[in-house]
């Protein structure tokens, strides 16, 4: 009986090929909706399964990406420091530290930043807005985790301290101590820790967040996790701890359990496991002269005699991975710190104290000995650092160090390897041609005297230059694990500052401004879909009934390409947006006005909606191409506001264009049998 109906509804205009063309668009939008909005179905699934017990997969809720404006965020403007930079090289140097900084918060998963430089009398600044950040401090790590490295040689000689030296350096050490206690009686006694990191605090990286190191898992805090992990959230350790370099007062405020924003909002997991990598010639950082198919069948051999008992020490003895010396231990790492072939096969396809398949990556073979899981724990911590001098300090602050021309602009690449005479981590570097050739100046001039690696300031290691070093290879020592010796190398690799730069504003943009603004957006763009609609269903019948239908699959078209690409919506984004609704029936009018005049002239409806499309499309395309050029002219020369909103017109034009074409011709086609004895419909 539906059948029935359906067929005499579209009785003679439903051909073979518009129900097809139909049925096409159809599934598509379904399928689009569902990726658009997937709330509904996911909750009739939940109640199909707890009713009548059929369980269908879910679709994955992924949001849409908010600009500062609407989801707030943090806003930040750095001071470059250019003073040892030639004028001519200032401006490239200040957009190499806009470049690294880009990449830096990329890694991190921060929504469009938008990082750009400003350049006014002399003043050198990036200015950095970050979207979804609501907490100054972790924006503030964010950027300064990017390492600024120096290589710089030393002018003066090696000398004892004086008597008077020795006494300002014990009198100094006596009143940090009298400090630290002071400040860790006053933490216990509850008094406001922010307030006293504000007066104590003397670690540099913190003295803008009051002390607070954000939120940092177990990893990340090493040894003082030793101190915190018995804390109960808002608790301060209730003793000094003491370093090599000064005290320490630690505060844990709070903890959580880490989750994926991208899965569901799941706790987020991280693995333990050690590897064994056979790379091949050809492999990424790959020294080995083996071929492809001699890798894959020596570690097909391996992996026949590998249990967990005898991986570390088959590890030693095969494996071309740095860390091959300490049985393949990887450590405890996420699902993001490993290449993806790797990260699919130990989080999604080995069991817990299982060895895995053999996996191939960029890298070469591997085959990977999961030995525990676990939820990541996430530490907000604060501190109080008092630092103490040495006979060092004091020396090295007699000392002369001038900046040579190797800075980490030139620095090609990192990675961690193992020193061969007590196997502890270093971090290898390894410089571009440019790079190379000045290192091998360096070490040429300065054979018999110390050469200083500098990483943010701080003099990491001063080898002593044997020989001149060709090659363009060094190395940073130090008294690293394998976990900061990783994160070491992540961070040169992810750029290392060109000129070092100073936070000289910071202001934290709160989203509830902005949900406001995006509901009124909102409103005003629906308000306008309604009166649009009702616009066209009054002048234009069924054909702006029509034409209203293929408007609200344009609507879902555009919001799944906002979500596909993404594009991040600012409130100008969204002001092309809702004025692109209005110029999609720009289309739909000029169509349906030359369908009346070729009814007019006596054509029959089929051959007149065909003749109303094709001589419509000259004016439809010449007006919106028009419109297309100058949104494009926007895009390539302006930022911020200006560009979001013409991103968002451009993508609104394009696809008001398909739509008024594709969609409402097979709807009109699709009707047009039911259309041919009711007249008064369409004139």
């Amino acid at each position: 009986m539906f059948a029935n109906m359906v067929r005499k509804l579209f009785q003679s205009g439903g051909s073979n090929k518009t129900l097809r063309s139909f049925a096409l668009i159809a599934i598509t939008m379904i399928v689009i909706a569902l990726f658009v909005s997937p709330g509904v179905y996911n909750r009739g699934v939940d109640w199909m399964a707890s009713t009548i017990k059929i369980r269908l997969p879910k679709v994955s809720e992924r949001p849409f990406s908010l600009g500062l404006d609407l989801q707030g965020g943090t806003h930040l403007v750095y001071e470059a420091n250019v003073s040892e930079i030639d004028s001519s090289d200032r401006t490239a140097a200040i957009e190499g530290v806009r470049d690294v900084i880009e990449r830096r918060v990329n890694v991190f998963g921060v929504s469009e930043p938008l990082v750009q430089t400003s350049i006014s009398g002399g003043s050198y600044r990036i200015i950095v807005e970050l979207a979804g950040i609501q907490k100054v401090d972790e924006a503030i790590k964010m950027i300064g985790e990017t390492p600024l490295l120096e290589f710089k040689e030393q002018i003066a000689e090696n000398r004892e301290l004086t008597v008077e030296e020795k006494k300002q350096l014990d009198e100094f050490n006596v009143t940090a101590k009298i400090k630290a206690d002071e400040a860790l009686n006053k933490a216990k006694a509850g008094e406001d820790f922010a307030a006293l990191a504000k007066t104590y605090n003397q670690d540099q990286n913190t003295l803008n967040t009051d002390g607070n190191l954000g939120w940092l898992k177990e990893s990340e805090i090493q040894p003082i996790f030793e101190y915190i992990k018995g804390l109960s959230a808002g608790q301060v350790y209730s003793t000094l701890i003491t370093e090599s370099n000064g005290y320490r007062i630690i505060k844990l405020n709070d903890k959580r359990i880490r989750t994926n924003a991208f899965n569901n909002n799941q706790p987020e997991k991280e693995v333990k496991a050690s590897h064994i990598l056979l790379c091949y010639t050809g492999s990424e950082g790959c020294s080995a002269n083996i071929t492809k198919e001699e890798a894959l069948a020596k570690m097909k051999e391996i992996e026949k005699k590998a249990t967990p008992a005898n991986f570390a020490a088959l590890a030693k003895e095969n494996s071309t991975d740095p860390g091959a010396a300490n049985g393949g231990d990887l450590g405890w790492f996420t699902r993001d710190a490993m290449v993806a072939p790797f990260a699919d096969t130990v989080f999604d396809n080995t069991k817990v104290g299982e060895i895995s398949y053999i996996v191939e990556t960029k890298f070469g073979y591997h085959l990977i000995y999961k030995q525990a899981e676990r939820e990541v724990t996430e530490y907000n911590i604060s501190h109080i650092y008092i630092g103490t001098a040495s006979a060092n300090d004091l020396l090295d602050a007699n000392k002369q160090w001038k900046l040579t021309e190797l800075t980490g602009k030139n620095l090609d690449k990192s990675l961690v390897q193992f020193d061969p005479n007590d196997n502890s981590p270093i971090v290898a570097l390894k410089f571009d041609s440019e790079g190379a050739t000045m290192f091998e100046a360096i070490t040429e001039r300065n054979i018999g005297k110390p050469v200083g690696i500098f990483l943010d300031g701080q003099m990491i290691s001063a080898p002593t230059v044997q020989t001149r070093i060709a090659g363009g290879e060094a190395v940073i020592t130090g008294k690293f694990d394998i976990n900061e010796a990783k994160l070491l190398a992540q961070r040169l690799n992810a750029g290392a500052l060109p000129v070092p730069i100073e936070l000289v504003s910071q202001n934290t943009i709160g989203a509830a401004l902005g949900q406001q603004s995006l509901n009124d957006s909102m409103k005003a763009g629906l308000i306008g879909l309604l009166f649009v609609a009702l616009f066209m269903i009054i002048v234009y019948r069924l054909p702006g009934f029509l034409s209203v239908i293929s408007l609200i699959c344009y609507c879902f078209i555009v919001m799944f390409l906002f979500k596909l690409v993404p594009i991040t919506l600012t409130l100008a984004g969204i002001a092309g947006f809702v004025l692109s609704i209005g110029m999609a029936v720009d289309a739909n009018v000029l169509i349906f006005a030359r369908l009346r005049e070729e009814m007019a002239d006596g054509a029959p409806l089929n051959l007149a909606i065909e003749r109303a499309f094709d001589r419509a499309w000259p004016s439809i395309r010449d007006g919106n191409l028009s419109t297309i050029i100058t949104c494009l002219i926007l895009i390539y020369f302006t930022t911020s506001m200006v560009k979001g909103f013409a991103i968002t017109l451009t993508i609104g034009v394009v696809v008001s264009m398909l739509s008024a074409i594709i969609i409402t011709r097979v709807l009109m086609f699709l009707f047009s049998g039911w259309m041919q004895n009711k007249k008064w419909l369409i004139k």
